[in-house]
């Protein structure tokens, strides 16, 4: 399946059928899935049609014993060691913009004319 060419709401019906699919296979009910996480049936039906939030997604796989499909879902990333020491220990919270070297040497050179020197 290559999801790079799918829509964002056709690989959401998707994740949604392959829950369904686990569903079945336990041989549970869409009303035993619903009562177990917290939703009305018609709120399964709608995750598994792939319009279901996030946390419910994961409390349906929580209890058809699948979490470990979260873990793999979006890795966990580190940064690299050298970007490690560059940081100093501290950690990263936001990203910046790259400049252009055009943009920052005229910007040095609007000081410099600035200050006259």
């Amino acid at each position: 399946m290559n999801f790079s060419s799918m829509t964002d709401n056709a690989i959401a019906a998707e994740i949604g059928g392959r829950i369904e699919q686990m569903r079945l296979e336990q041989n549970l009910t869409q009303q035993q899935i619903a009562d177990e996480v917290g939703l009305s049936r018609l709120s399964y039906r709608k995750l598994v049609n792939g319009s279901g939030k996030f946390q419910n997604v994961i409390a349906v796989l929580r209890v058809l014993g699948r979490l470990d499909l979260v873990q793999n879902f979006v890795p966990e990333t580190t940064f690299s060691p050298i970007e490690q020491l560059k940081l100093k220990g501290k950690q990263r919270r936001r990203a910046s913009a790259t400049r252009s070297k055009k943009t920052k040497n005229a910007a040095t050179s609007e000081i410099d004319s600035e200050l006259d020197w």
